[in-house]
């Protein structure tokens, strides 16, 4: 309770914390706004049969489930991100510009918001045609007529460009991180809803309250490990030399994370992994015998609880972990900036051998930090199997893995910020 008054005492802080909550009840809002003339029943059915559209809805913070007009979310964003920080690694002047500091990166992100607009019209075509061909009953009549599609394109596209500009005035004037607390947002109100259909499964019959209880704690237990691995930090130590004949050096050190890449590789994961099962659904209705054979090979081992599906799911989630790593962290300008600074890792000469001794403790917390990504990743389907097959029902978890290293990542976040902000609030009431 004194933690919560002192934060309402600091104007300044109640100030961004009450912004940010604005800005999150208009994405709700948005939220429940759905484009007219959709077949809304029909999409609810699919997202009932269909895990994974559900997941990657969640992941995108978007709320596909009400066909609204922000429908794909952030996903556009995201890839634009993702799209400019894989330039800044092949083309030399992106590079340079991602050097330049904070010039530098207000630069790349007017790029990103750039690419954003054709990249959410394009996705607004392919996610309406997606989810029309998953129903028996079309959910948008009239698909392939220009004056029908075009519009629809064009509001879905706006949405996505809505909420990137509302991520980024959270960013700006809130707190946390913009893009991070709208997909968080997205996550966290779908939990009451999940939590009224267990129990009114419940309701009906008792036999469904153990799996209910199992996937409680089961969400709970992961909740657990997903907070201590991602607070987890291997610390480099690191001396920087005193001024003076005399002067002794100073000792710092440089905390690498285990989990160095967040929920990025599982975003990715399930866009790389849904795409077999997504053609499949194409080839199957195809004219030619051969497409179709091909499409039923596809969706017999591509659906979420087969071994191919998985391990396919946990190996990609591990390499673009490592992919994902080597883009973002760069030993040889870290060893640099260290060798600027008149600082060194004890036992390692500076430069190239830094360079070399970073790169090789990174790519251990990347082994770790991988296996631990792609195990949350996969652990619901696991879960699902096995209790399946010991006769316990479907267990259904609160949150997914992947709902898990959001929603706890941006928690430690947002109090790791209220708390600086505390302590700057502190400092100034005393000087």
């Amino acid at each position: 309770m004194n933690y919560l008054l002192q934060i309402w005492k600091s104007k300044d802080l109640r100030k961004k914390i009450l912004f940010t909550l604005g800005i999150l009840v208009i994405f709700r809002i948005l939220a429940q706004i759905t484009i007219p003339g959709a077949n809304t029943e029909s999409l609810k059915l699919i997202f009932q049969q269909n895990q994974l559209l559900g997941t990657f809805s969640l992941l995108t913070g978007g709320s596909a489930e009400n066909f609204s007009i922000i429908l794909m979310g952030l996903s556009p964003y995201i890839n634009a991100s993702i799209i400019l920080q894989l330039l800044t690694v092949i083309i030399p002047s992106m590079e340079a510009l991602s050097k330049e500091g904070d010039q530098g990166r207000r630069k790349i992100n007017q790029y990103t918001r750039w690419l954003t607009v054709p990249i959410a019209f394009l996705q607004s075509y392919g996610m309406i045609a997606l989810l029309n061909s998953q129903s028996p009953v079309p959910i948008v009549e009239n698909i392939g007529q220009p004056t029908v599609i075009l519009p629809i394109m064009l509001t879905v596209a706006t949405g996505s460009i809505l909420l990137m500009w509302l991520g980024e005035l959270i960013t700006e004037k809130g707190i946390g991180n913009g893009v991070s607390l709208l997909i968080f947002a997205g996550i966290v109100a779908s939990i009451p809803q999940i939590i009224a259909q267990n129990l009114a499964l419940i309701e009906r019959s008792t036999d469904q309250l153990v799996p209910f209880v199992i996937g409680l704690i089961i969400t709970i237990a992961l909740a657990i490990i997903v907070m201590l691995i991602t607070e987890g930090v291997r610390n480099i130590p690191i001396t920087y030399a005193g001024r003076g004949v005399r002067a002794k050096g100073v000792e710092s050190s440089l905390p690498l994370r285990v989990n160095q890449a967040g929920m990025i590789p599982i975003i990715f994961g399930i866009s790389v992994v849904s795409f077999p099962g997504l053609l499949a659904s194409f080839l199957q209705n195809s004219g030619d015998e051969g497409l179709r054979n091909f499409g039923s090979f596809l969706s017999s081992n591509f659906h979420d609880q087969s071994a191919t599906y998985i391990i396919v799911y946990f190996l990609i989630v591990i390499a673009f972990t490592y992919f994902y790593v080597s883009i973002t962290f760069n030993p040889e300008q870290v060893a640099e900036n260290i060798q600027k600074r008149g600082g060194y890792i004890p036992g390692i000469r500076p430069g190239k051998e830094t360079a070399q001794y970073l790169s090789n403790v990174s790519n251990r917390l990347n082994l770790w930090g991988g296996l631990f990504i792609g195990f949350i990743a996969i652990s619901p389907l696991l879960l699902s199997i096995l209790f399946v097959s010991l006769n316990l029902g479907a267990v259904t978890m609160i949150l997914s893995g992947a709902g898990l290293i959001i929603v706890v990542g941006v928690v430690l976040e947002i109090l790791r910020q209220i708390n600086a902000q505390l302590v700057m609030h502190d400092y100034n009431k005393l000087y």
